[in-house]
């Protein structure tokens, strides 16, 4: 999936307080492609994934 390789995650994940960073933060709210990505993690790596990105 296109949210594994994602250039803005990349951006978040290096500096989430950067503007691109805090856009990507915003979008993956309402992005249907991101709550695909999530679903399709294992549970593990979903648990992960909400920690890292203070997902509800």
């Amino acid at each position: 999936m296109a949210c594994a390789n994602c250039k803005l995650r990349a951006q978040y994940d290096k500096n989430p307080k950067s503007l691109i960073g805090r856009i990507w933060r915003f979008h993956i709210n309402f992005c249907p492609g991101w709550k695909s990505y999530i679903k399709s993690l294992s549970e593990e790596e979903r648990i992960a994934a909400k920690e890292k990105y203070n997902l509800k």
